[in-house]
C-alpha cells in the first residue's frame, strides 16, 4: 500500500505513474456515466472484456471504466487512445467488429462515427466533435481520462499537488488571498466570492475552535446533473478542494452532503475517500503536514429544500430539512451554530485548479464579474443533450446552436430555461445574451447550479410556468406563509388559465403575488420561485392573453383548450385511428371516411400519433 508522508513522495509517485503510462499502448475508454448506462454501457464493457481476452490481447489493449464524459445524447460512448478515436452509440454486437477492424486491422468502423448534421461530414477524433470542440472543458474534461475507482489516475494527471502546495508552500490566509484574487463565485445558485466567504467563515469567533467545511451535493433541479457527473467521474478532485478549503477556514471536519437518488455518486465517493485516507491524503497527518482533516458522506433527505444552505445543515443534524432566518450567515453560524464554509460540487472542484495554476490565469477566463468556466446540463427539444463546459460570457445563442447543435426536426427554437425550476425563461431575441451571473440576472432569469432546458415552437409556455411552479409547490416546506400559501394560489390561478377558466385581471393578480412571495419568503427559494412566471409573463403575454380572452392554446398542448377532428378529404377509412383510439370515440366503415364524437374524445392524442395521412386535425 502506498503512503505519502511528505510532498516529495507526490512527486514522485506522480513522476512513476507518468513514466509507466505508455503512451503507444491503446487505451479503450468506456463511459459509464448514468446516460450511457442507461443505453447499454455495462453489457458493451462486459462484452469487450470477454473480447479482449478472447483474442489474448490483454497485454496491448488497457479498457478504463470512467465518468460522464458530457455527450450522453450519444452513448454509450467509446474512445480508443492515443488516436483520439470518437465512436458513439455503440452496442454489444459492435465490439467483435471494434477490435477486428480498429484494434488489429488499424481501420475505422465508420458507421459508428459521429456525423456533423450541418456539413453531413463523419469525424473520427473526439476533439473534432461540434459538441466538444467549442467548450473549454477546464473542470469536466478530466473525467474521459480516469477510473473514479483509481486514486493513481488522479494523482498522474498531476492529481493532489494542488494540495501539497497549499499546505507546505502557502499559509492558510494566503490559500484564501489566491481563491478571493481569482474571482471565483459560488456555482450552486446563489453566486456568492467563494473567497469572501471563506474569509468570514475563517474570521468569525468560535470558542472551540471547530469549524466546518460542506459540500452541497443535493443537486435537485430537474433537467440538472452536472454535479452528479463530477461526483461521480472525478470525485478526487472535488475531496482535494475541500481539503484545501479546509486548510484555508482552519477546518477539521468536513461533510459531503450528496442526494440520496445518486447512488453511483455516493458509491464512488466512499471509495475515492477510502483510497485517500489509505494513500495519507486525507484524515491524520496529511502528507505529513500536521494538518488533520476527514470527511463523512452524508445522504440527502429527499427534498428540493435541502439544496437550501440552512434546511441542508439542519438535515446533517438529524433535524428536519427546513431554512431559517439569514440575519446571521451561515458562514458564521452555520452547522450546530459553527462557522461553516458551504460550497456545491462544481465550486470545490475549481479550487485545486486555481490554486496550482494562479488567480491571475484562471482570472483571465470569462468576464469581468464571473470568472472561470460553467458546466451546464443541456436538455429539452435540442439536438444534442449533454452536460456542456463553457467558460462563463459565451452567448446563448452559441450554446443552442454550435454546441447542442440547433432544434430537432427543423422546428423553430421558442425558449431556453436556465437557473432549474427558479429561474427564469428566454425567448429568441435574447439569445445573444452573454451567460454570467449578473446578465442572466439582469433579464428576469438566473445562473443557478447550470440547468438548461431549450424549448421548440410546440411548447406552450403558460404550460411550463405551471409545470414548474407546481414541483416548487409541492416542494415547498410550508414553514412560511408567503411560499406555502403564495405558491398554493398562483398554481390555482395558472390552472384555470390552462383549463379555460381565466379571467380578465388574472395576469394582474399574478403578478401581484410574485411580489409578494419573492420578497416576504423566508428563504432564496422561495423568493426566486416566481421567476417562471415572471418571465413567461414578461416575454410570452400574448400567450397567456390568448388563454384568458380566446380561449385558445396558441402551441395546442392545454387539452381544455383544443379540439380533435376528422379531415374527410384525408381520411381513407383505413381504420389505424378506430383502433387506436381508447374510448371509442372513433367511428365509421371501412374505406369511408371516419367520424369523431367530441363529447367522448379525451384528447388523448393517440390517433394523431397513429394516422398515416395526416387525417386528424388539431385547433
Amino acid at each position: 500500500m502506498v503512503k505519502i508522508k511528505s510532498p516529495e513522495d507526490l512527486a514522485s509517485l506522480t513522476a512513476k505513474l507518468q513514466k509507466e503510462k505508455n503512451t503507444e499502448e491503446i487505451c479503450i475508454t468506456v463511459c459509464m456515466g448514468p446516460g450511457c448506462l442507461t443505453c447499454g454501457s455495462q453489457k458493451v464493457l462486459e462484452s469487450l472484456k470477454e473480447e479482449i481476452k478472447k483474442r489474448d490481447l490483454q497485454e496491448k489493449v488497457q479498457i478504463k471504466e470512467t465518468g460522464c464524459h458530457g455527450f450522453c445524447q450519444k452513448g454509450p460512448i467509446l474512445l480508443i487512445k492515443p488516436a483520439g478515436i470518437f465512436y458513439q452509440q455503440v452496442i454489444k454486437r459492435d465490439i467483435p467488429e471494434i477490435i477486428t477492424e480498429t484494434i488489429i486491422n488499424n481501420r475505422i468502423v465508420e458507421r459508428l462515427l459521429y456525423v456533423d448534421p450541418i456539413l453531413n461530414s463523419k469525424i473520427i477524433k473526439e476533439k473534432d466533435v461540434p459538441f466538444y470542440k467549442s467548450q473549454y472543458r477546464l473542470v469536466f474534461g478530466d473525467n474521459s481520462l480516469i477510473d473514479p475507482h483509481k486514486i493513481d489516475d488522479y494523482i498522474s494527471l498531476g492529481g493532489y499537488s494542488a494540495l501539497a502546495k497549499a499546505l507546505f508552500e502557502m499559509t492558510p490566509v494566503q490559500v484564501m488571498e489566491e481563491i478571493k484574487n481569482s474571482g471565483l463565485r459560488g456555482r450552486g445558485g446563489g453566486g456568492f466570492h467563494t473567497g469572501r466567504k471563506w474569509e468570514s467563515c475563517r474570521n468569525a469567533p468560535s470558542p472551540d475552535g471547530v469549524r466546518y467545511v460542506i459540500c452541497n451535493a443535493d443537486e435537485g433541479d430537474p433537467g440538472a446533473f452536472m454535479d452528479r457527473g463530477l461526483l461521480e467521474g472525478n470525485p478526487h478532485r472535488v475531496i482535494e478542494g475541500m481539503i484545501i478549503g479546509a486548510y484555508a477556514i482552519s477546518s477539521n471536519e468536513g461533510y459531503a452532503y450528496v442526494r440520496n437518488e445518486y447512488p453511483l455518486a455516493v458509491a464512488n465517493l466512499n471509495i475515492a475517500l477510502e483510497l485517500a485516507r489509505e494513500y495519507g491524503l486525507l484524515g491524520k497527518d496529511i502528507m505529513g503536514s500536521g494538518f488533520d482533516f476527514d470527511i463523512l458522506v452524508v445522504q440527502g433527505g429527499g427534498a428540493f429544500v435541502c439544496g437550501e444552505s440552512t434546511a441542508l445543515m439542519a438535515s446533517i443534524e438529524g433535524k428536519r430539512g427546513e431554512p431559517r432566518p439569514k440575519h446571521i450567515h451561515t458562514s458564521e453560524r452555520g452547522l450546530w451554530n459553527k462557522p461553516t464554509a458551504l460550497n456545491n460540487v462544481e465550486t470545490w472542484a475549481n479550487v485545486p485548479i486555481i490554486i496550482k495554476k494562479g488567480a491571475e490565469w484562471f482570472s483571465q477566463i470569462g468576464t469581468e464579474r464571473s470568472k472561470g468556466t460553467k458546466i451546464f446540463s443541456l436538455v429539452g427539444k435540442i439536438n444534442n443533450t449533454g452536460l456542456v463546459e463553457v467558460p462563463m460570457g459565451i452567448s446563448l445563442r452559441d450554446i443552442v446552436y454550435k454546441i447542442g447543435g440547433g432544434i430537432p426536426d427543423g422546428k423553430k427554437f421558442k425558449a431556453i430555461q436556465t437557473g432549474g425550476p427558479s429561474g427564469g425563461c428566454l425567448p429568441e431575441e435574447l439569445l445573444d445574451l452573454p451567460v454570467d451571473f449578473d446578465e442572466l440576472t439582469k433579464v428576469g432569469s438566473m445562473m443557478g447550479s447550470g440547468g438548461m432546458i431549450v424549448m421548440d415552437e410546440n411548447t406552450c409556455m403558460v404550460d411550463i410556468a405551471k409545470y414548474f411552479l407546481k414541483f416548487l409547490r409541492d416542494e415547498s416546506c410550508g414553514k412560511c406563509v408567503p411560499c406555502r400559501e403564495g405558491l398554493k394560489r398562483m398554481v390555482q390561478i395558472i390552472e384555470d388559465i390552462t383549463e379555460g377558466k381565466g379571467e380578465p385581471g388574472h395576469l394582474e393578480l399574478l403578478e401581484e403575488l410574485t411580489q409578494t412571495v419573492k420578497e416576504a419568503s423566508l428563504c432564496g427559494l422561495g423568493k426566486t420561485a416566481p421567476n417562471p412566471v415572471l418571465s413567461t409573463i414578461r416575454y410570452f403575454r400574448d400567450e397567456y392573453e390568448a388563454h384568458i380572452m380566446d380561449k385558445k392554446c396558441p402551441a395546442l398542448v392545454c387539452k381544455n383548450l383544443i379540439e380533435y377532428s376528422i379531415d374527410e378529404l384525408l381520411c381513407t377509412g383505413c381504420g389505424s385511428c378506430k383502433r387506436a383510439c381508447p374510448v371509442m370515440a372513433i367511428s365509421g366503415e371501412k374505406l369511408y371516411p371516419h367520424t369523431l364524437d367530441m363529447e367522448k374524445c379525451i384528447k388523448c392524442g393517440i390517433c394523431l400519433e397513429k394516422c398515416p395521412f395526416d387525417a386528424i386535425k388539431i385547433s
